[in-house]
């Protein structure tokens, strides 16, 4: 059994800005598990444990995903107000990354991949609140409205994570231009 997922790679910028973010949020005394900036992504469909026989079905379906390239922009940092246990970036997109998402279930579902049911809101994580501690809010404030970067989105990726005590190792099993 392998663990997947399908996904959107961000940018280099991106990526550096998610660093010093969570250098900020790193003063407050809460207990935090920081996303590798390296790793950071926006999940489209998580799939969980697959059979490794379905490995190519599923990159064969999604080579037949439909879309343009797209431009996004990753803006602000935010969690929830009163005791959070994510801290995550918004995602502007004109909607593009949820087009591609429920594009993403049309070909999956007939390999018996259930579309999803909520309202797809894209966002990258940036940690996982362990402990709560009150001066986390102040520093998420410092960061709230910064700019984290843009990127052009010109592919999707299926994507295998392994868990392990440092955190999830991602491998790309699949590449798929748009």
């Amino acid at each position: 059994m392998v663990r997947t997922f399908i996904a959107i790679e961000l940018s280099e910028q991106i990526r550096r800005n998610i660093r010093e973010i969570q250098a900020i949020i790193g003063l407050s005394d809460a207990r935090l598990t920081f996303v590798d900036p390296g790793a950071a992504h926006i999940t489209l469909k998580f799939l969980g444990e697959i059979d490794e026989a379905m490995v190519e079905r599923v990159a064969g379906a999604l080579r037949t995903v439909k879309a343009a390239p797209f431009d996004i922009a990753v803006q602000g940092v935010a969690g929830n107000s009163r005791r959070p246990r994510v801290i995550w970036s918004l995602v502007l997109d004109a909607g593009q990354c949820g087009l591609l998402a429920a594009g993403v279930d049309r070909v999956l579902e007939p390999l018996g991949f259930p579309r999803e049911g909520r309202p797809f809101r894209p966002h990258v994580t940036i940690a996982r609140v362990k402990e709560f501690h009150p001066s986390l809010l102040e520093k998420v404030s410092i960061v709230s409205a910064r700019r984290l970067g843009s990127a052009t989105i010109d592919g999707i990726f299926f994507k295998k994570s392994t868990l392990t005590p440092r955190g999830p190792q991602y491998e790309n099993l699949a590449g798929v231009p748009l």
